[in-house]
């Protein structure tokens, strides 16, 4: 499993490290309007998935948007940003910031994305800040557990790995 810490201090990660190479594993997430949401739902799209303790905190504020930036000019690349948040706190942080590129979707009812990942952080109940890629065939291309939960993940490595899986 992937060793990160959060503020510094060391935590557990649950469920299973996604590697590149591998077939993405599925999961079931709610969008804003409590409807499921999984991995099949893009399939034949290239993926980037953004995986963010909590939307509403700086780090994960500033991942978001600058996601949703280079989803526009990504083409057929869907990007989800997924976190604990519950539905309605992420469509009412959309609405107030603009964001418009970028599907947000809840872990928050059992975690699934967390265990399917291994970005669920035991102690914390949130999820570890983490980026995947995952071409049109479900293959992850591109896979960052960030070490340390506060820190930015490499957002240049993602988008080369979402350009070069289209």
């Amino acid at each position: 499993m992937a060793s990160i810490t959060f503020k510094g201090n060391p935590v557990t990660l649950l469920g299973n490290e996604v590697s590149v190479g591998e077939t993405a594993p599925d999961f079931k997430v709610l969008a804003n309007d409590l409807t499921e949401v999984t991995l099949a739902d893009s399939k034949g799209s290239v993926r980037i998935i953004s995986v963010v303790p909590s939307i509403d905190t700086g780090v994960c504020d500033a991942q978001t948007r600058r996601f949703n930036e280079e989803a526009a000019k990504l083409g057929n690349v869907k990007v989800l940003t997924v976190s604990v948040d519950l539905p309605f706190a992420q469509k009412r942080w959309c609405a107030a910031n603009g964001i418009e590129n970028v599907q947000t979707v809840s872990d928050h009812r059992d975690l699934s994305f967390g265990e399917a990942y291994g970005v669920h952080i035991k102690e914390l109940r949130l999820l570890a800040r983490a980026v995947f890629v995952v071409d049109s065939n479900d293959k992850v291309t591109f896979a960052e557990y960030v070490a340390e939960a506060t820190n930015h993940p490499n957002y240049e490595g993602a988008i080369e790995a979402a350009k070069a899986a289209q």
